[in-house]
């Protein structure tokens, strides 16, 4: 019975008995949880007031840290630190955040003490070269993309406990402390090395501030970064490079000498090489993690530089190197450590416990000697008993279509692609787990998805819950009335008994290879459970049994009840969403989703007719999933063909070609037509007859501004003199100060609303408006930008909306007012009303960072 399986579960009980009712209040040991009332056999759960929301158990804002526990298993989980320089595509999902979020989800079942640990990776040269590509400071950037990031992993059920970034006081200060112990412990070394320098940006460039061919043989890929091959995997030094250029001028650097500090790998190699035989073996490295590990103390450890000539990252603590930074690969691994410290004061309770904590990663291939070497080495070298990395999951790449996903090109789908398609997000976790690339690399591809979504959620596990829950909830005389029946005799059942030995088996089976990291086998387990359930109900053919047998078709009914609850359970990690829309449905809450040993729920799990108990009424049933059509895939597949820059211009070109074959319409209408229709606008204006209200009335030229300076009765206005094609430029004032900087106004091209009535704004009338992007909470405002060679005074197209602008807006017309709500950002940065591009001559107008902003 639930009632006894919440008594017994692990939580404390208050419960005051009645007739009719009771009511039980659970808590844990720091706050209530849940209050549940029973009521003639009715089940429901009630919101404790000001609790707050609890079906997210990994939610990092509201929950008190945690601390580990003496005697219970403590599990500290981190997955790799994303470079906060891009967006996250689906190859990186899988690789990291995504395949630990599932382990974290699936300790939390079990009952065990843990905590998840994550950010984004802020300082190096990739942050500085992504703020010079856009043009803003690398604090800017990292900001930016931080949110990016975090909004991402929020849509696709991250649970993290904390979720943090390095560019904090907390990592300067640990990464700084780390280093100050290896250094007196003098397992650094001070060596001269020589390193490209750019004549003409005049600086030392570090490795992703250089380009070239790679050495490697076989390899010759002609765009690898000073720091490694992204075609071959190889990790280089900026000088090994063939005919290395500086990244952002494109000459030819030469080579300097330059003091840098170096980590004594060598001298650390008998350490380390006891700590990997060890480690290896008691957690189970993956055997990409092990192969990986062994290619590099293989070729023998050298020692490995852990400064860089940049001025963004953790300073040096040493007069000599004050003008160096920490290379992103020594202070990465320590910001686990840093957004732990951000997470809990207590911080080295986790990370200084050993033998009480256990710690698994979870990164792509690519990471591993970094994670089993270098971060190791560190740790090792301070002499201090840090909580070592137990069990390293790897995974190899995810590709997409026809090639690779990649950042840098701009290559497959990215998370916010993912967010801006009508595919759930239990479809997207469904899928990229199924395709979990833990032994070789796979591949994502339009078709198999479609085929995952249609064959397996929709026709194997949707079917088998809606048709379980349909059937339960049809009226009396029909079906149960949405109460579950009673039933004696389950276990005397041979079909049911068959089942529930087989589906034990299945549940014990699952356990142990979600305890082994093995995801991938964990999710085709609990999906076979849902086909056991499918051919469960067909041989049982219940609906003839509920006339001809009633006891056993309430036998049946209850059984698969239960396993529908425990799907919920076992798939919980994987899909979320899915298994809080089935608890909906079944009117219960999360809590009950439980894996613990001290329940006995493994055990339970062999007797699903046990699992909900009888009397309980259940929600409204509703299908889970939808079939996904071939025109959806097809659509699909050419959205996201090419790289994001492709897609750019593929866009554009259909802007241009739209434009033209408006422009072909019109002249093939005739003079006279024409004649006609301009005379018929011309009347239509003068009498003041309301026109359609659209983009076409507004007339947004291209403008170069020429002069601005601040208004001198107002320290938030601009006053500008913009040039928009006419004999005279037109003065105009913008509240832009706050945002903009005057140096950034000055003789650039902008866009630009010239038939506004005139307004006086503190005593000078401004003739015009400047159009800028802003974001929701309106703290980044930017302007927007028409390329280039766009000529000054030519009027913004919108292909698809045509005609004349008026010649002055009428302000009790409201047409502006109308209009621009439907001006905003894409998340590829372009400006659009109703999804069509600001267009021009020499292409469409773009924002530089505003994604999903406003435009007025």
């Amino acid at each position: 019975m639930l009632l006894k399986y919440l008594l017994e579960g692990g939580v404390h009980l208050k419960e005051e008995e009645s007739v009719l009712s009771t009511s039980i209040f659970l808590c844990d040991s720091r706050r209530p949880i849940c209050f549940i009332v029973w009521f003639e056999g009715v089940f429901s759960s009630i919101s404790a007031g000001s609790m707050g929301d609890i079906s997210e158990i990994g939610n990092e804002d509201t929950a008190a840290p945690k601390l580990p526990i003496p005697g219970k298993r403590n599990v500290l989980i981190t997955s790799a630190l994303p470079y906060v320089n891009n967006v996250p595509h689906l190859g990186n999902l899988i690789g990291s955040v995504l395949s630990a979020d599932v382990f974290a989800r699936y300790c939390r079942r079990r009952g065990y003490n843990m905590i998840y640990i994550c950010g984004t990776d802020e300082y190096g040269t990739a942050t500085e070269t992504k703020a010079m590509e856009e043009h803003c400071t690398p604090q800017q950037i990292c900001d930016k993309y931080h949110a990016i990031h975090k909004e991402i992993y929020e849509w696709f059920d991250i649970s993290f406990d904390k979720f943090g970034r390095t560019s904090t006081p907390q990592q300067t200060e640990i990464c700084q402390a780390i280093f100050q112990n290896l250094w007196e412990r003098n397992w650094l070394s001070e060596n001269t090395m020589q390193q490209p320098y750019c004549d003409t940006c005049n600086r030392f460039l570090a490795d992703r501030f250089v380009e070239g061919i790679c050495p490697t043989p076989g390899c010759g890929y002609e765009d690898a970064r000073g720091d490694q091959c992204e075609s071959c995997g190889k990790l280089l030094n900026p000088i090994e490079l063939v005919k290395p250029r500086c990244k952002v001028c494109r000459n030819t650097p030469r080579i300097r000498d330059t003091e840098h500090l170096f980590l004594e790998l060598p001298k650390l190699k008998d350490r380390l090489e006891e700590y990997i035989k060890f480690m290896s073996v008691v957690g189970g490295w993956s055997q990409n993690a092990v192969q990986a590990t062994n290619a590099w103390t293989r070729e023998g450890l050298k020692p490995r530089c852990i400064t860089r000539d940049l001025k963004w990252g953790v300073p040096v603590p040493l007069e000599k190197y004050k003008d160096k930074v920490f290379y992103v690969w020594f202070d990465a691994p320590i910001g686990y450590i840093s957004i732990t410290a951000c997470y809990s004061k207590d911080w080295e309770n986790w990370w200084k416990n050993p033998e009480n904590v256990e710690l698994f990663q979870f990164m792509g291939k690519d990471n591993v000697p970094f994670h089993t070497v270098m971060f190791p080495s560190t740790l090792l070298g301070t002499g201090e008993n840090w909580t070592m990395m137990k069990t390293i999951s790897v995974t190899e790449y995810l590709n997409y279509e026809a090639g690779k996903f990649s950042k840098s090109k701009g290559m497959g789908v990215f998370g916010n692609d993912a967010k801006n398609t009508n595919i759930p997000v239990e479809v997207w976790r469904y899928y990229l787990l199924t395709n979990r690339p833990e032994v070789s690399d796979t591949l994502f591809t339009w078709v198999d998805l479609q085929a995952k979504q249609n064959s397996e959620l929709l026709k194997n596990l949707g079917n088998f819950v809606h048709r379980s829950l349909s059937f339960l909830a049809k009226p009396s005389g029909e079906g149960y009335g949405s109460i579950v029946p009673d039933a004696p005799g389950a276990e005397a059942h041979k079909l049911t008994a068959d089942l529930g030995e087989r589906v034990g088996r299945l549940v014990e089976q699952y356990v142990e290879v979600m305890e082994k990291v093995k995801l991938k086998q964990g999710l085709k387990t609990a999906m076979s459970i849902s086909s056991e359930g499918n051919g469960y109900l067909q041989d049982s053919q219940f609906w003839k049994l509920y006339k001809d047998d009633p006891a056993a078709c309430a036998i049946v009914v209850k059984t698969s009840t239960g396993l529908v609850h425990l799907l919920a359970t076992l798939l919980e990690p994987f899909i979320p969403s899915f298994s809080h829309k089935v608890l909906g449905q079944l009117n219960l809450p999360c809590e009950t989703l439980s894996l613990c040993d001290e329940k006995g729920d493994v055990e339970q799990a062999g007797k699903p007719w046990n699992i909900v108990p009888a009397g309980h009424k259940i929600g409204k049933p509703e299908p889970l999933f939808s079939e996904m059509k071939d025109e959806e895939v097809n659509y699909y597949r050419i959205k996201f063909a090419g790289s994001q820059a492709d897609r750019i211009e593929r866009a554009e070109a259909e802007a241009v070609e739209v434009a033209e074959q408006i422009k072909r319409s019109t002249i093939s209408d005739g003079v006279a037509e024409k004649g006609v229709e301009a005379k018929r606008s011309a009347e239509a204006k003068q009498k003041g007859k309301d026109l359609p209200v659209s983009i076409a009335r507004i007339d947004i030229r291209v403008g170069l501004i020429t002069n601005v300076q601040k208004h001198p009765d107002a320290d938030s206005l601009y006053v500008e003199e913009i040039d928009v094609g006419e004999p005279a430029k037109r003065t105009v004032v913008s509240g832009l100060v706050n945002y903009i900087t005057l140096e950034e106004m000055q003789n650039r091209k902008v866009l630009v609303v010239c038939n506004l009535k005139p307004a006086a704004m503190r005593g000078i009338k401004s003739q015009a408006m400047v159009l800028a992007a802003s974001n929701d909470d309106h703290t980044i405002v930017e302007l927007v930008s028409p390329p280039e060679e766009a000529p000054v005074g030519e009027r913004v197209k919108f292909p698809g909306f045509d005609g004349e602008p008026d010649e002055v807006l009428n302000p009790k017309k409201k047409i502006w007012e109308t209009v621009q709500p439907d001006l905003y950002t894409t998340t590829d940065l372009i400006a659009c009303y109703k999804g069509v591009p600001f267009t021009t001559s020499a292409g469409v107008c773009k924002v530089s960072s505003v994604t999903c902003g406003s435009i007025k």
